[in-house]
């Protein structure tokens, strides 16, 4: 029996939620009811388009453009500033009473999860009337909306929830997407970001189902993997579970949203730089070494893609987690401007425990240079050593003084160029 999965997408989240924050401060106008956007700088109108209104969505105002070009667009628009501190803690509270519902919730970003509706279907007449009821409640419990696509592929529950809004539910099975799916431009597939749109349409592949009907191996000789992915998601096939996160996992991370997209490699090393220093400083505090490390990208287009790799010896160096960080950034990133970055580790062990070292530490760093061995999975012993005390000698310094009172000079210059 196949399941039924809901995915539930808060509408416009940080304008919803910036919204209600004012209106409880005892603001009068309602930022959901006039042309308004959340973005950058307000004085010097400069960053992007975080969420906007529906109103501002007439004068063709799109997330993810710069503030600039929303104000030509629309003079009067009234923008207000991210709190992304607020916006935690009303996400904390909406996915604690989704779990209140149903125990089974996967939250795969701020504002967005997976249900497995399957557990609790028996509550209900039906998979509709459960999505009504759970969607309404939101609505009268927080004063916000969301909408939820209902699908018995994760991919497809994703597609679903994007289709008209706000406050709707809308299905997408198996069964439907020839007629619901495979009409829409290619630009509408989950994952398939600008990079990908314009590949696509040199191959004139327009729709998706052009896309479902396409040859995987022509695909994959213009998009690599990436390809066959879209290719999958555009036939329907995920067989991705919800997986809910327990409490007792293990890991640590850190991610930041820019002020600006980031278009450039360039751009990004610095930002993953720090990064690696805020989650390696963290773990030398707990006492922790990562086994595994993940980066990971949300495109302006709101699309999150991450990759993750397992170290040959676990570590707590920055520069390790940094070199890692960056070797898997520049295997995922397909070119689409950026918006947010974060790495995290995982499979962690306390540094009291054995580690293994593997044969690459026991030689010297010249030997190795004939292994073809790369230096971003593994370092060597003497490098390591060095490495431990330098980390220790900025932490010491930066919890007397301030994180800000050392910098690391690949952090004074604004482009910095790839080794």
């Amino acid at each position: 029996m196949d399941p039924i999965i809901f995915h539930i997408d808060v509408n416009s989240a940080f304008l919803s939620w910036t919204a209600l924050e004012k209106l409880e401060q005892g603001e009068t106008v309602d930022l959901r009811e006039i042309p308004s956007i959340i973005g950058g700088d307000q004085s010097k109108r400069h960053g992007i388009v975080l969420a906007k209104s529906t109103s501002a969505k007439k004068y063709g105002i799109q997330t993810g453009e710069p503030v600039v070009n929303a104000f030509r667009k629309c003079p009067t628009l009234t923008m207000a500033p991210p709190n992304h501190t607020m916006y935690r803690e009303r996400s904390r509270k909406l996915m604690e009473y989704l779990a209140s519902i149903c125990p089974e919730i996967e939250q795969v970003s701020i504002d967005e999860c997976y249900m497995n509706f399957t557990p609790i279907a028996h509550r209900y007449s039906n998979y509709m009337e459960g999505a009504l009821e759970i969607k309404n409640s939101i609505r009268d419990k927080f004063h916000f909306t969301v909408n939820i696509g209902i699908s018995d592929r994760k991919v497809l529950a994703k597609m679903a929830s994007d289709f008209r809004k706000p406050d709707l539910v809308h299905t997408l099975f198996s069964y439907e997407i020839e007629e619901k799916m495979w009409p829409l431009t290619v630009d509408n597939l989950f994952m398939c970001g600008t990079s990908s749109v314009e590949t696509l349409r040199k191959l004139e592949i327009i729709t998706i189902g052009d896309l479902a009907k396409a040859n995987p191996q022509i695909l994959s000789s213009h998009l690599k993997s990436h390809g066959i992915t879209l290719w999958e998601f555009a036939n329907g096939h995920d067989s991705s579970k919800v997986e809910p996160i327990p409490t007792q996992a293990k890991g640590i991370g850190n991610s930041t949203t820019v002020q600006q997209d980031i278009e450039t490699g360039e751009d990004a090393y610095p930002v993953l730089m720090e990064l690696a220093e805020s989650v390696g400083r963290r773990l030398r505090k707990e006492n922790q070494l990562a086994g595994m490390v993940s980066c990971e990208i949300k495109y302006n287009t709101f699309q999150s893609v991450s990759h993750q790799t397992t170290l040959s010896t676990a570590t707590d160096s920055t520069t390790l987690i940094y070199e890692t960080a960056r070797h898997l950034f520049n295997e995922l990133w397909d070119g689409t401007p950026i918006r947010l970055l974060g790495i995290r580790t995982s499979k962690l062990c306390d540094v009291s425990e054995p580690v293994q070292l593997s044969l690459f530490d026991m030689i010297p760093p010249e030997a190795s240079a004939t292994t073809g061995k790369k230096e971003s999975v593994t370092m060597h012993t003497p490098r390591r050593q060095k490495q431990e005390k330098l980390d220790k000698a900025l932490d010491k310094i930066k919890n007397k003084y301030g994180k800000d009172a050392i910098v690391r000079g690949s952090l004074l210059t604004p482009n910095p160029k790839k080794k």
